[in-house]
């Protein structure tokens, strides 16, 4: 195997390992990757990117259904809306020049990734707001296992939806760093339900996304392919590393290294 298909499986790698841990921020990282490491725009990195994370996200979202932790029917819910907010995202993409739509994806990172540190931050000291606690809109039921479903609750996880699947039309991106913190905002999930159920909308959401691009010629299989087998390589190591190594700290990092992966797109565009 020559140098470019070895990089660009161990690029995939990485975002199947984030993927794994964290439940998220593998989609937002897999474009930025591209970008620095094949030289790509971000307008051919979103197909792909897309199509690496929803393969891989399948996979862990298939291992959480044979351990009974996916809410499905919240994943359904919120993954419907995304499928049709998806080809917004897509259709707005394809009109925006790419210096703009790099600025608006690594202004996402930034707050995404801010987010992320600021709540790993609290976990680390133990912190928990009691207004989120107290009005949790989605609860989970002990004596069945399931999700009580309210008005409230069905509104929140559809405003889920609609925007993971726009941001994963428009930025390539599998919507995890949306969904996850969400999901713990709005529900009582413990953090394993959280991260299977949001595998398994990253995967139907970004797999619908990759049919619509490819239908209309935007996917560069020769990229995607081997990105894709690594992601799945990476998450497959990742489940493997997660009980030892997956947390809070693991969340700092990853949110670290996303701001300054998002002020070196914005670096690179001047």
């Amino acid at each position: 195997m020559d140098a470019i298909p070895l990089l660009t499986v161990a690029l995939g790698a990485v975002i199947g390992l984030i993927l794994a841990l964290t439940g998220a921020g593998g989609g937002i990282l897999a474009v930025p990757m591209l970008v620095f490491g094949l030289q790509l725009t971000v307008k051919e990195s979103a197909p792909i990117g897309l199509l690496a994370v929803g393969f891989a996200a399948l996979l862990g979202a298939v291992l959480g259904l044979r351990k009974g932790i996916v809410r499905y029917k919240a994943a359904l819910l919120i993954a419907a809306l995304g499928l049709v907010a998806a080809p917004a995202g897509l259709w707005l993409a394809h009109r925006i020049p790419n210096a703009p739509l790099t600025l608006v994806f690594a202004t996402v990172l930034i707050y995404a990734s801010q987010r992320m540190f600021r709540q790993a931050s609290r976990d680390l000291r133990g912190v928990v707001n009691p207004r989120i606690a107290n009005a949790w809109p989605c609860q989970l039921n002990p004596a069945v296992g399931r999700l009580h479903w309210t008005l409230p609750c069905a509104r929140a996880l559809a405003s889920i939806g609609v925007l993971a699947g726009f941001l994963s039309g428009l930025l390539g991106v599998g919507g995890g760093f949306v969904i996850v913190p969400t999901l713990s905002r709005y529900t009582n999930l413990d953090i394993k339900s959280i991260i299977a159920t949001s595998l398994a909308v990253i995967a139907l959401v970004s797999l619908g996304s990759v049919v619509t691009a490819a239908s209309a010629g935007l996917v560069n299989w020769t990229v995607a392919t081997p990105f894709a087998s690594g992601a799945v390589l990476g998450l497959l190591i990742g489940r493997l590393l997660a009980a030892r190594i997956a947390g809070p700290r693991l969340q700092q990092a990853f949110g670290g290294v996303g701001i300054i992966v998002a002020l070196s797109l914005i670096y690179r565009l001047y």
